[in-house]
Parts: structure tokens; sequence; C-alpha cells
């Protein structure tokens, strides 16, 4: 759990953290010093030596101000980091989340994420403000207090001390199952927001078929399973909590038992054995606390880790310097071998080059590898093997920033923010003049859309770009990559599930964009792919063809296949 903490609070307050768990300490350990000093103090006064009792009771009293000093610094100190938490982790995490790999984002991360930027920041301070103070003088002061025992009387000091294995392997079977269960309420709870979520979102679909009443099945089976896992939880956990603090009793009940037996047996006074049974019971206090807390101990311990597996994620490795491009708009990919999981490779030594100022088309079957590439082009995923070039240099030997300036992405699914129009399209180059902005609208066939507008270019789109339709949200996207300028343009399925009114605005903007930038495109409508300079056949996650529209017909091969599918599929018509 320190390294943990240590993990999540970062170099800048590592320092701080080592002299609030070296406060911690030290209070856990004056506290037992003091706690010890009552042994002389109540000897003394039983064997009526009122002047050695008051002197032992004024060491008592300065231990118990140095206790004071240190459980205030150490408090301050807890308080000091709680606050530093509150006001720079998400922070943190931000800057550090935003040097992850893209590939990192899918949704299961994503939404680990948002449970640990909530959840687990609130744990952090929880952890530091209260939880660690009561667990660590529960262990520390009993601890102190067992070796002053040794001193007093090692014969009761040696069964206190060999109490300890037993609380700890009780503490520690009750905190394991504690955390166990844990992870799995984790588990259920993350399923069942993310159904939540689904359930939200999915509306439309629901309804339409009849699903309103009748409830979502998976929705209702993962609030069932995290109310099983919750039940379950309370169930195993309950008895072993119990068993944690009757452990502390015996051990207490064991040492009375000893101190008894010594007596019995003429073996020590009752004098000394009263103010060291004393001692002993004041053990059983600091030593219940471990108990009470640990099953809470161990939950924190599961969201610190959580968060800081976050911070483990290795960052996207970017050199210090960018290499010089020396092929401004060029894309290639020499003996390019790829896999979203070990052993499974999606491409399979991909070779090919597109020019700058050119088109390039991407057909091949679902599966083939063509998102894939895009992928790799803006450097989602590094290669498993073989290189990927921008400009003439390796994406690796780019910055982020360096990268992202040479590519604008148009994708069929487009997200939009929740501004205005302008605002959105303003996201491809910020510093635009108004001018600029004005002409990508127009390529765009985004001004149309400004002039059907209410408020025109201050319209709200709404989250996700709500207010329009899939063929406008199109446009807007298609906008920012045109003011954007960069020298290339990535299109997956651009014109897709497009009208044909917004097919035609894409189309003609699209024609703008060749002629100022390289364009790699994923197409399946066949106006677009016969218009390209260049059109590769992906099979298998390997280039099986490669030429011109003529070229790969006259060759009678998979593009012939995939033409007159598509050919066949344009004429299709609904008949009465």
């Amino acid at each position: 759990m320190i390294r943990d903490l240590m993990t999540i609070m970062g170099p800048e307050h590592r320092r701080s953290v080592r002299i609030y768990l070296a406060w911690l300490v030290a209070f856990g350990v004056l506290q037992g010093v003091a706690t010890a000093l009552l042994v002389p103090v109540l000897q003394a006064l039983l064997a009526g030596q009122t002047g050695i009792a008051l002197r032992w009771l004024l060491v008592l009293l300065a231990a118990v101000v140095i206790t004071c000093v240190a459980r205030y610094q150490q408090a301050m100190k807890g308080f000091a980091l709680a606050l530093v938490t509150l006001t720079s982790l998400h922070r943190r995490l931000g800057d550090h989340v935003a040097t992850l790999p893209l590939g990192w984002f899918s949704s299961e991360q994503v939404g680990r994420l948002s449970r640990s930027a909530t959840g687990g920041t609130l744990m952090v301070t929880n952890v530091t403000a209260h939880l660690l103070t009561p667990v660590a003088s529960g262990i520390l002061t009993p601890a102190t207090v067992a070796l002053a025992m040794l001193a007093f009387d090692w014969r009761l000091g040696l069964a206190t001390v060999l109490c300890a294995p037993l609380l700890y392997l009780v503490h520690r079977w009750a905190a394991t199952a504690v955390g166990r269960s844990e992870e799995r309420t984790d588990a259920a709870g993350a399923l069942a927001s993310s159904r939540v979520v689904e359930f939200a979102r999915n509306q439309q679909v629901l309804r339409a078929f009849g699903r309103t009443t009748e409830g979502y099945q998976p929705l209702e089976d993962a609030i069932e399973r995290q109310r099983g896992a919750w039940g379950r939880m309370l169930a195993q956990t309950a008895p072993r909590l119990l068993g944690s603090g009757l452990a502390v009793q015996l051990a207490f009940a064991v040492v009375i038992a000893v101190g008894v037996s010594l007596a019995a047996g003429g073996a020590i006074d009752p004098v000394p054995l009263v103010a060291l049974l004393a001692l002993a019971a004041r053990l059983s206090g600091p030593l219940a606390e471990p108990a009470l807390q640990s099953g809470m101990l161990r939950m924190a311990a599961n969201d610190l880790r959580r968060l800081a597996a976050i911070f483990d994620e290795p960052p996207l490795p970017e050199p210090a310097r960018s290499r010089e491009l020396t092929a401004p708009g060029e894309i290639a990919l020499t003996g390019v071998t790829f896999g979203y999981e070990p052993d499974r490779p999606v491409l399979a030594d991909v070779t090919f080059r597109v020019p700058p100022r050119t088109m390039t088309a991407i057909v091949g079957a679902s599966g083939s590898g063509k998102t894939t590439i895009t992928r790799l082009v803006l450097r989602f995923f590094d290669v498993d093997a073989g290189v990927v070039s921008v400009g003439g240099a390796d994406v690796r030997e780019l910055s982020t920033t360096d990268l992202m300036a040479q590519i604008s992405v148009v994708m069929q699914d487009v997200y939009l923010f929740d501004d205005t129009l302008e605002a959105n399209i303003r996201l491809g180059r910020p510093s635009a003049s108004e001018a600029d902005v004005r002409e990508a609208a127009r390529l765009a066939g985004v001004d149309e859309i400004v002039a059907r507008l209410p408020h025109g270019w201050r319209t709200g789109v709404g989250e996700g770009g709500a207010s329009l339709s899939g063929g406008e949200r199109q446009r807007v996207s298609v906008a920012r990559a045109i003011l954007k300028d960069a020298p290339i343009v990535l299109l997956d399925e651009a014109t897709a599930a497009l009208d044909p009114e917004n097919e035609r605005y894409v189309a003609s903007a699209l024609r703008a964009l060749s002629d100022r930038a390289t364009l790699l495109v994923i197409a399946h409508k066949l106006p677009t792919v016969v218009a390209a300079d260049q059109i590769l056949v992906l099979d298998g996650g390997r280039v099986a063809e490669a030429g011109t529209h003529e070229e790969l017909l006259a060759s009678g091969g998979a593009y012939t296949r995939f033409w007159n599918e598509r050919s066949r599929a344009e004429g299709w018509r609904l008949v009465p």
C-alpha cells in the first residue's frame, strides 16, 4: 500500500509522504512508551511510595505531551496530503493519461479510469487523513508495550509476544477475505455501471423493440450479480471480522492466565502483577483497531492498487527531438506485422507507399486490417515488426505533436463537442482566421447547414452533435480536416452511411482536399474507389493486389470480385 501511495502522490510529494509516515511511526511508538510508563507509576502508588510515584508521573506527563505533539504533527501532515490529493491528483492523472498510447483507451479502460478517478481519489484522502492512523498505532503501540513488558517481566512479555503470530494470522485471514470480496463487488459494480449507461444511451433502440416495460435483461442480470456479490461479501467477511476481534480478547485472556499462574506459584508479587495486567489491558484497545479496520484497509489497498496501476502504465515513448521530414505528405509501410493479441497478427508483412498529393483507396473484407492500418499511421499502437513512416520519418521517431500536425482524420463515426458549430470546426486549427473557417465550411457544405440553423454559427450542436444529423456531423468533420490543412488526410469510410445529398457535399469536399493533401481512404463506395490513383486490396492481413482501377479489373482477381459484388449491390431495389 505504501508503494502504491508513493506512486499515486508522485515524485514531488514523496518527501512529504515520508515525513508523514515518520510522524505516524513516532506517534505510535511514543503512545506505547507513555502507556508503558503507567507500570512504574502504579507500582509506586500500590507500594505506598508517593514520592517515587510523583517523579514517574512527571516523566509520564512529559511523554504524554511529546506524544500529543507527535499526534498533532502526524494529523496535520495527513490532512495536508489529503488536501494535495484533492487539489492535484486529477491534474496529475490527466497529465499521465495524456501520454498513454491512444490504443490504451478501450471502453473497459475508460470505465476503470472513471471509477478510479472518483472513488480512488476519495480513498487516497481517507487513507492519509483517517485510516492509517488507527491501524499504524494499533500495531506500533502494542508492539512497543510488548517490548516494555519484556523489560518489566520477561515471562509476561514472552506470553504477549507469542500471541502476536496468532493475531497476525487471524487479521490476515480476515483482511484477505475482505479484499477478495471487494474485488468481486468492484467488478460487479463496474459491470452494472456500464449496463446502466448502455441502457440510457440506447433507449431509441430499446423502445423501438418494445423493451420499455419488460426491462433490459443485461442490466437486470448485472444488478442481480452486484446484489449477489454484496450479499456474499457480508456473509463471508462478517464472521472473519468477528473472529479477528475475538482473537484480541483471547490474547488478553492468555496474558491474564499466565500472570495468575505465576502469582499462584509465588513467582511474581501481586503488586507488580496488577500493574502489568493493567498495562496488558491497555493493549486490547489499540489491538482492536486493526481488527476493526482490517477490512476497510484491504479495500483501500485495492483502490490504491487500481489507481497506481494507471500511473504504472508506461507512456508512449517519444524522441527528445523529432526526426526531420524528408518526404512531406508521404505514407509508407515496410514489412509491417501487427496484432492486437500475441500470436494473432492482423497484418502480416504489409508493404506499400502512398506518394504525396495522391489518393490511395484501401478495400477488402471486414476484418482484413483496413482500419488497423490507419491506427498504425496515427500511432495508436506500435508495430510488432517493420516500419510505418510519415513524411519519410518513422512515426516512432516523431513526437506526438509533430506526427499529429501532419495528419487530419475523418472517421465514419463523428463526435462533436457540446459547443457551437463554429467552435467544433475551429477545433481543426484554433488560430485560424474567420475567413479561413468560413471557407472550410463552404467547401464542406456546412454553410448550407448554418443558413438553416436558428442562431447560425452560434448554434449549439449538443452533446456528441445530437442536434445534427449523421450526414451533417460528417460535413463538420470534413470542414475540420480542411481547416487543419494537414499534408495527409485519413478517411475511414467517411461516406459509407450518407444519404445522396450529404454524400454529394462530402465528395465535393474530398475533391478539394485531394488538391492539397495526400489521401488514404478506406472506402466501399464505387465512385470513391474509382477516383483513387492507387487501390490496395487487403485479404487476410496482406496486400493481395495493388494498382489502378483498370489494372485490377483486367487482372480478374480479388478486386474484380469486389467490384462485381458492389456493382450488383448498387442496383438493388425494394419491390412492392
